[in-house]
């Protein structure tokens, strides 16, 4: 879940002021958490706060109940449109958004399954209660088996076949689509270069480092890749605590209890 915050935070500042290069200093002083982390962490919670032998409709009722609290709390940290129409009209139906919404904020269910399976079950629940779109759910699910399958010790390659086979071809490098690659905000589209930019680097903050340079709507794109690498790769204790420190308190609180419940197997 870390890697997808720090990927958020990373990216932010260049999500409208695309750079085309790896390098780039890691944090400036328009580095922000954005709602990328507000709703990863908040989908982190609604997990730990779910009775797993309960039905999947009800967590879906909890993970609306939590992006209401969440929503109204951060009004202004980059929501969407229609989300946030969503989020202040208190609906309980979803838009049948195909948003890069669902990718962006689904990573702590690979780490909260317990198996692959469960994985894509989940990943698929946290996309409908807004992303009802098919390609909405295709995103959520698609990068939840890439995170699940890292942590699980599976090599790229594996990774990779198990995307292409189940959701998204990937059939580009970073250099052929880095020069024209755009601004997208949907889940195809984003998915696939987020996924390329892990399969491409060499660390964790190279990750990072190729997906913000490929432009487009980085924080989603390097919280997206971000949440694969973390799984893959881990992060070094220095560069967690120094992305962690952009959040509020609030923030901070809620990640650290989902932390000790994960750790201590309370849920």
């Amino acid at each position: 879940m870390v890697g997808a915050i720090l990927g958020d935070v990373i990216g932010a500042p260049y999500e409208f002021d695309n750079i085309k290069t790896k390098d780039f200093p890691l944090f400036n002083k328009l580095s922000i958490f954005t709602d990328d982390t507000v709703m990863t962490i908040c989908i982190g919670k609604a997990l730990i706060l779910w009775d797993r032998q309960g039905t999947v409709d009800e967590f879906k009722e909890i993970i609306i109940d939590t992006m209401h609290k969440y929503g109204e709390l951060y009004p202004d940290c980059g929501f969407g449109g229609r989300f946030e129409d969503w989020v202040l009209s208190k609906s309980r139906k979803p838009y049948n958004s195909c948003g890069n919404g669902s990718a962006m904020r689904v990573s702590y269910v690979a780490w909260f399954a317990k198996s692959l399976k469960e994985c894509e079950q989940l990943a698929k629940a946290s996309a409908e209660v807004t992303h009802n779109h098919p390609d909405g759910i295709k995103g959520a699910c698609a990068t939840a088996a890439a995170v699940y399958l890292a942590r699980v010790g599976k090599s790229k390659d594996e990774i990779k076949k198990y995307v292409e086979d189940n959701y998204y071809k990937i059939s580009f490098t970073l250099d052929e689509i880095r020069p024209n690659y755009e601004f997208v905000e949907v889940c195809n589209g984003t998915v696939q270069p987020a996924v390329e930019a892990f399969l491409e680097s060499s660390s964790f903050e190279d990750a990072i480092r190729c997906a913000v340079s490929i432009g487009g709507d980085s924080d989603t794109i390097a919280a997206i890749t971000g949440s694969i690498a973390e799984a893959y790769y881990g992060i070094d204790d220095d560069l967690k605590q120094t992305g962690l420190s952009f959040l509020d308190n609030f923030l901070l609180d809620e990640y650290e209890f989902i932390m000790a419940k994960m750790k201590n197997n309370l849920y």
